[in-house]
């Protein structure tokens, strides 16, 4: 089974949808590559600033700070149940393209190098406070997970991976997400938000279900009638 997930590492319900998808699987028995493809929420973010967070959000849907401050409250709580550890206080203002940039480096690696880094990004944002788009700190987190360095920083310098995080992003407005988490399970099934472990259940069930091996009906001279590699018998 293969689930391709759409999401930015500094969106609070990605991290608890991803926390749920891996919750669903672990119930279900499912095994599953995961691909974790680009989205950026705010591509207009710097790493410079100013603003705590609570404000940033404020601002952004047209509420005060104390509005932020209650949302950070509340999703803070929906992570702690997951067993997530936010500090919202603590996060820094940051663009997230060169942590993108990295997740596609990491790919080329293998799913499993790209899951760990995307894993220790949403920590050290949410957990650690860490600048995620500081390029000391990117090249710290990468190198954590088994980037060699050399690569890392030589994608930092540049622009490599920036047409396949804009590629992704492409993608996912094509599918209609104009937000994320958004999950697609062999592309087939699309799960949008981070939705309650029993969704994904429901949504694996159906791929499992679509995936189950095909009833061979024959009769006892049916290989005279096929072709194979070797040609057809007369």
């Amino acid at each position: 089974m293969r689930i391709d997930v759409w999401s930015d590492v500094v969106c609070p319900w990605c991290y608890i949808g991803k926390r749920r998808l891996e919750e669903a699987l672990a119930e279900s028995g499912d095994t599953a590559e995961i691909v974790w493809h680009s989205f950026q929420l705010d591509p207009s973010s710097t790493n410079d600033d100013p603003r705590d967070l609570p404000t940033r959000l404020g601002e952004k849907y047209g509420r005060d700070r104390a509005w932020g401050v209650q949302a950070n409250q509340h999703v803070t709580e929906v992570a702690a149940e997951l067993g997530l550890e936010y500090h919202l206080d603590q996060a820094k203002s940051v663009n997230t393209v060169d942590a993108h940039r990295l997740l596609h480096l990491a790919l080329e690696s293998g799913t499993e190098t790209q899951g760990r880094l995307k894993e220790r990004l949403l920590k050290a944002y949410f957990t650690d406070g860490l600048p995620v788009g500081d390029h000391t700190t990117l090249t710290a987190l990468a190198t954590e997970v088994g980037l060699p360095a050399d690569r890392v920083a030589e994608v930092l310098a540049g622009t490599e991976y920036a047409d396949e995080v804009a590629a992704d992003q492409a993608q996912a407005l094509a599918y209609g997400a104009n937000g994320v988490p958004f999950f697609v399970i062999d592309e087939k099934y699309g799960v949008s938000g981070a939705q309650p472990a029993e969704v994904f259940r429901e949504a694996l069930s159906r791929a499992n279900a679509d995936r189950k091996p095909v009833t061979l009906i024959s009769s006892s001279n049916a290989a005279d009638a096929t072709c194979g590699p070797d040609g057809c018998p007369i």
